[in-house]
């Protein structure tokens, strides 16, 4: 055969496998019946060639060549035109004439993965349409591989975590393989061998130790190794961390326990920093927290930090401190933010003095009257004394004060402190009170002592003595007259000024007198209801004088002077009388008895109303009944101006003509001491009491010892109009206004709902009982329906165009019966003209049946007797009537609302209508 060359099928290239070389003929003898396959050949193909597994892409795997040489090949010729397994692993690329098969990368010749031969079929045409086809094939040669890690250490570096305090054991399983060898061949090993782990032949990596956070390297870094028998080996990274644990408890780590600290510091002073570790929480800040366990408002501490602070100025000198100066604090702290672990210490604050205090005294200006005949050397004060000064600081030298010098215009030569620093004054001069010396500097000695701490700071103070030089007193003193008087209203309210009394010594100089009441200004053995001021001699009320108990009070008022030389004057208060009491009247009530014949004026039953008024004169009354004095019937006389009246009727009573109608009168009378003619105008003051009085009073007719009665008859009533409308009474006319122009509203509203409910259709309601029968019950009794039908000859007369379809149908246009015009077709639901119906069906009874959306529907029992009527009127129902139903069906619910029974309609079809299947029975649309 033509064109094999070298690949004949008589030969057999050396390598070649016997079977291929019979593929390769049988291909060759095929391609020689291919028109133009003997003007192409390949040169060294067909071939076999070895592949070492794993080569990269790009590899030249076969070289070959076309002949004849100067054939000028087709673009893209030649290529693999299929392959034996389909691959995509080889290309052909052409270099200088000749074309080479290379290895492309995708897929990676794998031979634990991929086939190990591959039959390429390479196909090559010239641009004068001669064409020839050889097939190379390519053996895969296993090379030996290293192993390789089925598992993430495969990518990336493994890091796994255990957590210290686990028992020794395995922590993690190397998962490797090896193309070449079994697992059970395979090596494992770890570096550093140091490191505290091991590897079983199996690949388990397990612990040697027990792992202690706080004291073991936190992470370990292991190198994996994995060895096949021939020495190739894979190696990987393997991390583990030592996770730490809450196991340990805190500590703390200061040393210090005990601080002495000052008095007096501001606030946010610190005084203290408690430092604790956790040797699981690694130092982080916010990992401890601290507290105060002891209550203490004096000092707060920072949860975070530990730093202790002064919340409030300490005060040494305070209780309990003065005492007690220290204060012992439990200061605690826990884990966060869970406290599973705490401890606790106990710290200790002294608090220290300070001189923070000066020296204080009782007093700080003392008045010292020294005789003019005191001798020399006389002690005329001591700062000392009693107490009289002192230093609150607790500890010395801080509470150690003494005194200077004593300073002032004339003291030096007249007064020295004896010893220094004691604070003893005495008198080291002459004070002659007549001396021209004395009297230059008004024998009157101001004295400043200081007094001054020891220690620094050195507070100061000073003391103030006013030395006055006295003679010998020879006069009392005297008031500027033997008695007084004075006076003061009995409204006058407690601290009002009564008057003042003067008294003046002839002792010169003038050293002062003292005021004081010694007898008189007491009320019935209460206490005193005057004050004098011992300075200035105002006299002033304590509390309230009553007139009415005492009207004047004589008072012993005594003037003294600092040697209790006394005088005594008689002062007398007049206690000026005020309206503050009522009336008082006898009787207060009283029950009277008139006859209706009593004449106008004529005293009733001779009854008088006698008054008293403790502050006002007789003519001071007045009188006037303010209620209970129907139709004004009594009166009082006189009405004012004495204290006593009579009580006269003013109007006759009027039974008969009906004008009185009360027997019984309840008089409430009122008696004031305002009336114009009384010694004080009440009315211009506002100062006016009211008393009141009860009077009971019964008419009766004379002579009658029978019950009134009254005989309907013979009353005449007489109506009497007066306008008693008075403009403060605005709010009556407005709120009767303003209910009419609510209940108009209300009104207008009433008929607008009416108007809406009339005019409103009426809700349905749904069927008391149900409408279809419960059939359950007979579902035994079987019925025979037999229809008897005559078929009549419908005549057309009439054609209309289907809308819908575009067809032509012919329609009676007396019963409505519709049939196709090509096919003379009755459509379906056309009217049928029964000559017989026979139905023995139980009359008034319903046959259950499904609609055609699954509805149960109820048929109307039939008579037989109406069975021809019913079959005449059976026919095709109008469009529009059809719609006309449906439009004006109420909307029920299924099951609730009674089927319809439309007969069939007699009119002609429109023709713009489809004709459409008429039904007997059509359940409600819901």
């Amino acid at each position: 055969m033509d064109g094999l060359g070298e690949g004949s099928c008589e030969g057999n290239p050396a390598g070649t496998a016997p079977t291929t070389i019979m593929r390769l003929c049988a291909l060759l003898l095929l391609l020689g019946e291919i028109p133009g396959g003997r003007s192409l050949q390949f040169v060294g193909l067909p071939n076999a060639v070895t592949v070492p597994e794993n080569d990269p892409g790009g590899t030249s795997v076969f070289t070959f060549t076309v002949t004849p040489p100067t054939a000028v090949l087709a673009a893209g010729f030649p290529f693999i035109i299929n392959s034996n397994p389909l691959t995509k692993a080889f290309r052909i690329d052409a270099t200088s004439g000749k074309y080479s098969v290379f290895t492309s990368g995708t897929p990676q010749l794998d031979f634990e993965s991929t086939p190990n031969s591959f039959d390429l079929q390479i196909f090559v045409k010239d641009n004068n349409g001669f064409t020839a086809l050889q097939i190379l094939t390519i053996q895969l040669v296993n090379v030996n591989e290293p192993p390789i890690f089925l598992d993430n250490m495969a990518n990336e570096d493994v890091v796994i975590y255990i957590n210290e305090g686990v028992a020794v054991g395995m922590v993690y399983q190397i998962e490797a393989s090896d193309p070449e060898s079994p697992r059970s061949a395979l090596t494992y090993s770890l570096t550093p061998a140091s490191a505290p782990f091991q590897v079983s032949t199996t690949g388990s990596v397990s612990s040697t130790k027990v792992f202690d956070y706080e004291t073991d390297p936190h992470s370990y870094t292991l190198s994996v190794g994995v060895s096949d028998p021939q020495g190739l080996n894979a190696i990987g990274t393997l991390i583990i961390n030592i996770n730490n644990i809450n196991d340990e408890t805190p500590f703390f780590t200061i040393t210090q326990t005990v601080y002495n600290i000052p008095e007096e510091q501001v606030p946010g002073t610190v005084v203290a920093n408690v430092t604790a570790r956790d040797p699981d929480s690694a130092g982080f800040l916010g990992s401890l927290l601290y507290s105060i366990n002891t209550p203490s408002d004096f000092f707060t501490i920072n949860q975070i930090t530990g730093v202790i602070q002064i919340a409030m100025s300490i005060d040494r000198e305070a209780d309990p401190f003065r005492l007690h100066p220290n204060i012992n604090l439990e200061i605690g702290v826990r884990e966060s933010p869970v406290a599973l672990h705490s401890n606790k210490i106990l710290l200790t604050f002294i608090v220290g003095d300070l001189n923070d205090n000066p020296p204080v005294c009782q007093q700080y200006a003392f008045s010292v009257s020294v005789p003019e005949t005191e001798p020399i050397g006389t002690l005329i004060f001591d700062a000392t004394g009693s107490g009289q000064c002192k230093d609150i600081d607790v500890e010395a030298p801080y509470n150690i004060f003494n005194f200077t010098g004593v300073a002032g215009l004339g003291s030096a030569a007249r007064f020295k402190m004896d010893p220094p620093g004691s604070g003893r004054i005495l008198l080291n001069g002459d004070l002659n009170f007549e001396d021209p010396n004395n009297i230059a500097v008004g024998n009157e000695y101001t004295l400043t002592v200081m007094i001054q701490d020891v220690a620094p700071p050195y507070y100061t103070n000073s003391l103030y003595i006013y030395v006055k030089t006295t003679p010998v007193n020879e006069y009392p003193p005297v008031f500027n007259s033997t008695s007084y008087t004075f006076n003061i209203s009995e409204l006058s309210p407690p601290n009002s000024k009564v008057g003042q009394v003067y008294a003046t010594d002839k002792d010169y100089p003038f050293i002062g007198i003292t005021y004081s009441i010694e007898f008189g200004g007491s009320t019935l053995g209460s206490n005193n209801i005057f004050w004098i001021d011992p300075s200035t001699g105002n006299i002033q009320l304590i509390t309230y004088a009553d007139y009415e108990t005492t009207p004047k009070y004589v008072l012993l008022v005594q003037v003294a002077d600092p040697d209790s030389k006394v005088s005594t004057a008689t002062v007398t208060v007049n206690i000026l009388e005020a309206n503050d009491e009522k009336p008082i009247c006898v009787p207060n009530s009283y029950s009277l008895s008139v006859p209706v014949t009593q004449a106008i004026g004529t005293n009733i039953q001779s009854f008088k109303l006698s008054c008293i008024d403790r502050d006002s004169g007789p003519a001071s009354f007045r009188y006037f009944i303010n209620s209970g004095n129907i139709n004004n019937h009594f009166t009082f006389s006189p009405s004012a101006g004495t204290n006593v009246t009579s009580l006269t009727l003013a109007i006759p009573f009027d039974y008969a003509n009906g004008l009185d109608q009360v027997w019984d009168y309840k008089l409430l009378v009122y008696i004031t001491d305002d009336n114009l003619l009384g010694t004080i105008t009440r009315a211009s003051t506002g100062l006016i009491q009211t008393g009141t009085v009860t009077l009971s009073i019964h008419a009766f007719i004379p002579g009658l010892t029978t019950t009134i009665t009254t005989t309907t008859t013979a009353v005449t009533y007489v109506t009497r109009r007066e306008n008693a409308y008075s403009s403060s009474a605005w709010y009556v006319p407005f709120i009767i206004a303003l209910g009419c122009c609510l209940l108009l509203g209300l009104l207008a509203y009433l008929t607008y709902l009416m108007a809406r409910c009339i005019r409103c259709p009426p809700k349905p309601k749904a069927d008391k009982e149900p409408l279809i029968e419960n059939i359950e019950k007979k579902k035994n009794l079987k019925h025979d329906i037999v229809w008897e039908m005559t078929k009549l000859n419908t005549v057309f007369d009439g054609e209309a165009t289907d809308p819908i379809t575009g067809k032509v149908y012919e329609y009676n246009s007396k019963s409505g019966a519709r049939r196709w015009k090509d096919t003379k077709q009755m459509i379906e639901g056309g009217p049928v003209e029964p000559a017989l119906l026979i139905a023995p069906t139980p009359t008034g009874k319903t046959a259950e049946g499904k609609g055609r959306t699954g509805t149960p529907q109820k048929t109307e029992g039939v008579p037989v007797g109406n069975a021809q009527k019913m079959a005449e009127e059976t026919g095709a129902l109008k469009p529009e009537e059809r719609d006309s139903e449906l439009t004006q069906q109420p909307s029920a619910r299924p099951g609730t609302q009674k089927p319809i029974e439309r007969p069939a309609s007699r009119s002609p079809l429109p023709p713009r209508r489809s004709p459409l299947p008429s039904r007997k029975v059509h359940p409600e649309i819901p």
